[in-house]
């Protein structure tokens, strides 16, 4: 886990991030209603302020903001179902409970983007190693890879492109001449890619991967009181709060129209779920200033 300074989860084992971030966009995923949506969505961002920072968060909110409202629009051009008609565009009915419900749609696809944000945030590969690499150290070690890709192919299309842009006299100039830069670029990566991987499968075999030994970690880390502590509640409140959301989703339906939302005690366990990540931070933020 990454030892950022703003980051409440690196103190701790790498299974409490995993286990807290796991359940959060577990949840997200399964917010089928509006307030557990609104909460989601504030929780996940809450959440990445603490581990990621507020500036790195609020860089994102642009295109999260985006795709809320591309999920919205679709949702209420596309689908007409519900009684309640806002306006009549070419003969076609805009609802209410459409808009509702692609607004709900877009809080749970923006809340689950941010609990992966936050997850590769506290989960790096050597946290990932830690946590299952003596269960499972083909699948743990495809997964420190793909987290070490994807980056390192976004730099290398940076490098690529810079360079060509360097050669002035190979700049394209027409669209058909972009079109070709660009699947050189790729080319390229991929040629890279490729060599790469050669020389990567050399070095783990050197390694000792595939010949059937154990696998040790890079950092050994112990699970203490504290650690069991966390873990034993977020899995207390999601075993509590699993079947408040199932009642409040099962007795709420957007269509064909949309039941009256209530002051109900069951949103209480949730709240508590996702104030586990501002806690920690502002523990940690309250031991510094000491």
């Amino acid at each position: 886990m990454r030892g950022s300074g703003h980051n409440p989860f690196a103190p701790l084992h790498p299974a409490v991030a995993f286990i807290y971030l796991v359940v959060g966009a577990g949840f997200a995923m399964a917010a089928a209603h509006p307030v557990y949506a609104v909460l989601a969505l504030a929780g996940a961002t809450a959440c990445s302020c603490c581990t990621r920072g507020s500036r790195a968060t609020a860089r994102q909110l642009p295109w999260l903001l985006g795709a809320i409202a591309v999920v919205t629009a679709a949702n209420l051009l596309f689908v007409h179902e519900g009684e309640s008609v806002l306006v009549r565009v070419g003969g076609m009915p805009l609802t209410c409970e459409a808009l509702a419900y692609g607004l709900s749609s877009g809080a749970m696809l923006a809340a689950v983007l941010l609990w992966f944000q936050s997850y590769a945030a506290c989960i790096d590969s050597a946290a990932a190693m830690e946590l299952i690499g003596r269960f499972a150290p083909a699948c743990s070690l495809a997964i420190s890879q793909v987290m070490r890709l994807v980056p390192q192919f976004a730099g290398r299309g940076r490098t690529v492109l810079q360079t060509a842009a360097a050669t002035s006299v190979a700049a394209p100039r027409t669209r058909r001449e972009r079109t070709r830069d660009r699947l050189r670029t790729v080319s390229v990566l991929m040629g890279w890619g490729l060599e790469d991987s050669i020389v990567r499968a050399d070095a783990m075999r050197a390694r000792g991967y595939a010949s059937g030994v154990r696998r040790t970690v890079y950092r050994r880390q112990r699970l203490t009181r504290t650690d069991i502590a966390l873990i034993a509640l977020i899995v207390l409140l999601a075993g509590v709060n699993a079947p408040l959301m199932g009642i409040a989703c099962a007795q709420f339906s957007f269509y064909p129209t949309m039941p009256a939302l209530i002051v109900w005690w069951g949103y209480l366990p949730y709240l508590a779920l996702l104030a586990v990540a501002p806690a920690l931070y502002v523990r940690e933020w309250l031991l510094w200033r000491r």
